[in-house]
Formats: structure tokens, C-alpha cells, sequence
């Protein structure tokens, strides 16, 4: 299948390592240009690197997207160097760990810095863009299955902020749909990724007993889905929150 991603321009957050690395990998194996958006600035250029190898452009640009300023400058600066974005995907978060009566002041605001503050900064300035030259667009915000029922391990201010992922993506499809702009989210449940993976190492059983395939998934598997939601191929689709959980949660 033919996803209509060639020649278009995308932005990847958090896309040094794991989900967003793979993601931006398959969109430039699509033939879509890439900027590779990330603190991590090592790691970005060697997914850059491999996304160049597709024979598209890939641009880093480090950001730390708990910075208003710098978030919003990402989109600023990623057009400046590739011409006008077409797909954003704000992957980039943090899964801090710390029970409700132990949560540091600063842990909860950076949590809801990086994975909700940074999603509404990026999406407002990508919108901006996109409406001033007639609109168009594809926006997806990965979130979480904890969005839908909680945190069962320490995980409460994650649970808070990637709930609010949920709502602020409906709440903006509604505003942008009759512009052209779908706005989607994508809620995972584990995956292999760096993120968690000393919490895999000692506690990987009790996760894939609630998988009903039984086992993690792999980014790439979360990647491949995710390129489908920001394609030509997906112009119906806005709104909506797709699971990818592997049954842990079924809806």
C-alpha cells in the first residue's frame, strides 16, 4: 500500500530513541522527510543518519520541550529548514515513578510540562502554520492505556497528563477538521523501549499477563501504525484514540 507520505515533511518528538525513533524511521522509508526532535541530540543524529540512508532529508533539532519557548520555536525552525510541515507527531514523555503522597512538586509540573503542556504548545504553533497558508495537516499525540483507567504501579501524575492527551485531541479535531487538519492520538500500552526498561527487567511477567497476545511490543510495531495515521491514506480518520495494547485493554 501506497501511504502518500512521499515528499511530505514530518516532525517526530522524542525521536532519539524507541517509539519515536522507529516512527520516524518507517515515515522516511515512506519517502517523507524527517526532523528528528529530541533533548538527546547524540541519539537524534543517529536516527537521523539512518532515515537519510531512505535517500529523504533528516534534520536534528535538539529541544527541550519543557521549554515554551523552545517548543515552539521547534516548528518555527523545522520550516525554516525543510519548507512547511505537513505531519507533527508529538511523541516525546517522561514515566516517572513515585506514589501520590511522595510526588515532588517539580516531578508533577515537568511531567505535565513534557507530555501535555509540549503536545498543546507544538499542535497550537503547527495549526497557526497550517492555517495561515489554507490549512491541511496531520497531528498525532501518542498517550497511554493509563490515560483510560489509572495507574496501578506509582505512575499518577503520568496517568493525569496522558489523560488529558485524550481529551485535548478530541477537543482540537472538533476546532481544525473542516480545515483539513485530523488530529488523532495513539494510546500504547508497554513497549520495549528504554523508557521502561528496568521496570521490564524485574517486572515483566505481571505486564504480559495482561496482554492478550502475551507479550510486549516492539516500537516498530507501534511505528507502522502510527505512519498509517498521518497518511493520505487515513484522511477520514480524526478524533479518535486508537489503542495499540495488544488486548491488555479491550474497548
Amino acid at each position: 500500500m501506497d501511504l502518500k507520505l512521499r515528499g511530505k515533511n514530518a516532525i517526530v518528538t522524542g525521536a532519539a530513541s524507541g517509539v519515536g525513533a522507529a516512527t520516524a524511521e518507517v515515515l522516511a522509508e515512506e519517502g517523507a522527510n524527517v526532523v528528528i526532535s529530541d533533548i538527546n541530540e547524540e541519539g537524534a543524529r543517529i536516527v537521523a543518519e539512518r532515515c537519510a540512508a531512505h535517500g529523504v532529508k533528516a534534520i536534528v533539532l535538539r529541544t527541550d520541550l519543557c521549554s515554551e519557548s523552545e517548543t515552539i520555536g521547534m516548528i518555527d525552525r523545522a520550516e525554516e529548514m525543510l519548507g512547511p510541515i505537513d505531519i507533527l507527531i508529538n511523541n516525546a514523555g517522561m514515566w516517572p515513578t513515585n506514589l501520590v503522597v511522595d510526588i515532588p512538586i517539580a516531578e508533577w509540573r515537568k511531567t505535565f510540562d513534557l507530555n501535555l503542556t509540549a503536545v498543546f504548545l507544538a499542535s497550537q504553533r503547527f495549526v497557526q502554520k497550517a492555517l495561515a497558508r489554507g490549512g491541511r495537516g496531520k497531528i498525532l499525540n501518542v498517550t497511554s492505556q493509563a490515560a483510560f483507567n489509572g495507574s496501578t504501579t506509582g505512575h499518577a501524575h503520568y496517568a493525569a497528563a496522558k489523560s488529558g492527551v485524550v481529551t485535548f485531541t478530541i477537543s482540537l479535531s472538533r476546532e481544525v477538521a473542516q480545515k483539513g487538519i485530523n488530529v488523532n492520538a495513539l494510546a500504547l500500552g508497554m513497549v520495549e523501549t528504554s523508557m521502561n526498561e528496568k521496570t521490564l527487567a524485574t517486572n515483566r511477567e505481571y505486564y504480559e499477563k495482561r496482554i492478550q497476545i502475551g507479550r510486549i511490543a516492539k516500537p516498530v510495531e507501534v511505528a507502522r501504525f502510527a505512519a498509517f495515521l498521518v497518511s493520505g491514506c487515513a484522511d477520514y480518520f480524526t478524533g479518535a484514540t486508537y489503542d495499540a495494547s495488544g488486548g491488555m485493554i479491550a474497548r
